[in-house]
């Protein structure tokens, strides 16, 4: 009956505590190079991953556009980003316009089970599973590189992981890498410090910043999954709560505004006075940290930073508290710090954490200070196809570049492409675009085709 059953919902709980790594793997048609929960799911995974095709009609059109052309033939990709049905759609695409893939797991709460598993039994080298350890996630990133009779040449990271294991463990294969793909912040500011030290010896390209990218997976996308993994996990009310975002960038504003729009009292900290000041006209309260810390009923870091919520600030927090982090590495609270003898940790459930103090005070953790949305509930298919179609576009722009167009640097996606994965998009809400006429076009001093905003235009 379990096998009936089993749904992505119970892929967090602990029925089989035998690591992956120990299981020998083999999917229906001998293939083995692979490391995955249970192969068995593979079924259920397949039903999500045709779910996130329907919700992911930009991706699909690119998928159906350049399917002839093959524009990543000969591309061996390496991937580590978080493996959910979204993910999947995009690592078929890339399969699909002619690349060959090994990926692994961007985060060790993130991949869910039963898609791993189809991918797998579709033959794609996959490494990775909820729940793995800090050694079985450089394990699995090395699984993907070190691979015999088969070398990268591009790299799609989430976090930098995949860059820095090569950079670290293979710099030679490194130095052939055609280029890199990176979507997240921190990823990003990590490969500026590589350029700015000298040491970023191959061209990269800086998703996370192009427009479509930024406005839809931080601001529109933490709008909607900030409340369903708060709902999920705690089942709290929001009506008249008192709540404290630190960072009011792109995520900082879409968790603001989803949580004044259930009528919670929202607070937030900034350091950037522009930010701060943007936060004052959207009508919240500008405060420091120490001054709230005693009143606050949910705290959600969005920084990017570290260290923001400390153990002093965790210890004046009141009873109840809701703790939690939007931000993408879990560097944000310093939850080490609470791992001590005095403060006993009780599990409620997968990822809520009870931590409770000799006084008997206790606060909610919500996945251990990982990325709360992807950890908790997940992320809407629409908003991940809009970067996905971003991330490939990037792919074949490096794969295909002349020798010399790009050099040893970060670099933005071009505008005309923002503008390409748009329109792929604009059809799924019957929009209709107006065009310039000839006239007009020469007024603004625009070609009629795009792109239509200079590069330091803010949309």
């Amino acid at each position: 009956m379990e096998e009936e059953t089993a749904s992505y919902t119970g892929s967090s709980s602990d029925e089989d505590d035998t690591s992956p790594r120990e299981k020998q793997q083999k999917n229906s048609k001998g293939f083995s190079e692979f490391c995955v929960k249970n192969i068995e799911h593979a079924a259920f995974g397949r039903r999500e991953i045709e779910i996130a095709e329907q919700e992911m009609p930009g991706l699909m059109a690119l998928r159906r556009r350049a399917e002839a052309d093959k524009p990543l033939q000969g591309a061996k990709i390496i991937g580590c980003t978080h493996i959910t049905a979204q993910t999947a759609v995009l690592l078929e695409t890339l399969a699909a316009l002619g690349a060959s893939v090994r990926w692994s797991a961007c985060n060790i709460y993130s991949t869910q089970n039963e898609v791993a598993a189809a991918l797998a039994e579709k033959g794609f080298s996959i490494y990775a599973w909820k729940g793995e350890t800090e050694d079985d996630f450089w394990w699995c990133i090395d699984k993907c590189v070190n691979a015999e009779g088969w070398q990268p040449n591009t790299i799609l990271d989430d976090g930098g992981d995949a860059t820095h294991w090569l950079l670290k463990k293979y710099p030679a294969m490194f130095n052939m890498v055609k280029g890199i793909v990176e979507e997240s912040v921190t990823g990003v500011h990590r490969l500026y410090q590589l350029s700015k030290s000298g040491k970023l010896t191959v061209p990269a390209m800086n998703v996370n910043d192009s427009v479509t990218k930024t406005k839809f997976d931080n601001l529109y996308s933490c709008r909607e999954s900030i409340l369903d993994a708060l709902k999920r996990t705690t089942d709290v009310m929001f009506g008249g709560k008192q709540v404290l975002i630190c960072g009011y960038g792109e995520v900082g504003k879409g968790c603001s505004q989803a949580l004044k729009g259930l009528g919670a009292i929202v607070n937030v900290t900034e350091i950037d006075p522009i930010c701060a000041l943007q936060a004052c006209m959207d009508g919240f309260r500008v405060v420091k940290l120490d001054e709230v810390v005693r009143n606050v009923d949910v705290l959600i870091t969005c920084t990017g930073n570290k260290n923001v919520v400390t153990r002093q600030h965790l210890d004046r927090l009141k009873n109840g508290c809701i703790v939690c982090n939007m931000g993408h590495s879990n560097t944000e609270i310093d939850v080490a710090s609470l791992r001590t003898p005095e403060l006993t940790w009780e599990k409620v459930r997968s990822q809520v954490d009870h931590i409770i103090w000799p006084d008997g005070k206790r606060i909610i953790l919500l996945a251990e200070g990982r990325l709360v949305n992807l950890s908790c509930s997940s992320v809407p298919s629409f908003v991940v196809s809009i970067t996905a179609t971003t991330q490939a576009l990037a792919l074949i722009e490096l794969f295909n570049a002349p020798q010399g167009r790009y050099k040893q640097d970060v670099y933005l996606l071009p505008k005309k492409m923002d503008e390409y994965v748009a329109s792929l998009h604009l059809p799924t809400f019957d929009a209709h675009l107006t065009e310039l006429s000839d006239d007009q076009a020469k007024y603004l001093g625009l070609n009629k085709a795009g792109p239509f905003k200079p590069n330091y235009y803010r949309y």
